[in-house]
């Protein structure tokens, strides 16, 4: 069963963070685009899986536009909102994978024990970055950024992503304590930023916060999950 609700996780988390068509739920797409996203989500799900024989990914896509749907065009673009609409597809998978456990043994892949683990820490990297974005970006929405100081085009989007990135990592290798070496850094290079404007500043605490805290939950949660599946073999186990 974990087997197959990994695959279907980095399936999910590839189509929605990777290769969304629809963006945020406040661009309210249109139908044709809603249903292109279904399809992409049909084809990552078969491919996951390493099968085209199963009804299991057509149900997951046909899940996945209605929830679209809904969020698209009844939801407000707020975080609880993108949290719900996340909690929607994640028990969508899960539902499948406690339904149908043996999709993944019964696919193409099925002989390569370590992918499971592989495809969960690649699944564990796309929340912990793309989607921690969202989340965050949704959270700080409503605040005026007109008194944040100029920066570079999508500079704080792309700071946001490589920060997430590193904590995800550092959590992966076992060293979490860096993550506090990452905080003194940041601290110091946005203090002038605090110093001057109390607003920016709290608008700088609470996303930075929000982004740490996470990328370190999506590190954790991802080393939970791996725990429980095959080893992978091409790595050097502990004696």
């Amino acid at each position: 069963m974990l087997e197959t609700a990994t695959a279907l996780l980095l399936a999910h988390a590839a189509t929605d963070f990777l290769l969304k068509t629809n963006g945020l739920p406040a661009s309210r797409p249109r139908a044709a685009t809603l249903i292109l996203h279904a399809v992409i989500v049909l084809v990552a799900s078969q491919a996951a899986l390493g099968r085209v024989d199963a009804w299991e990914p057509l149900a997951i896509a046909a899940a996945s536009l209605a929830i679209n749907t809904v969020t698209a065009f009844a939801m407000p673009a707020r975080l609880w909102a993108f949290l719900l609409d996340q909690a929607a597809h994640v028990a969508t998978l899960l539902a499948v994978a406690f339904l149908s456990p043996g999709l993944f043994a019964g696919g193409r892949w099925a002989g390569l024990d370590g992918l499971p683990a592989v495809m969960a820490l690649g699944a564990g990297g796309i929340i912990a970055t793309a989607a921690g974005g969202q989340a965050v970006a949704l959270l700080v929405d409503p605040w005026d950024k007109s008194m944040l100081p100029e920066g570079l085009p999508n500079g704080g989007r792309l700071i946001g992503l490589l920060e997430r990135g590193i904590i995800y990592l550092l959590i992966i290798v076992g060293q979490p304590a860096g993550i506090g070496f990452l905080i003194a850094a940041k601290s110091v290079l946005r203090f002038e930023t605090a110093s001057k404007d109390q607003r920016a500043g709290e608008y700088v605490i609470v996303g930075t916060l929000a982004s740490f805290g996470w990328a370190m939950v999506a590190g954790w949660a991802t080393l939970a999950l791996v725990s429980h599946l095959p080893p992978i073999g091409i790595l050097p186990q502990s004696p």
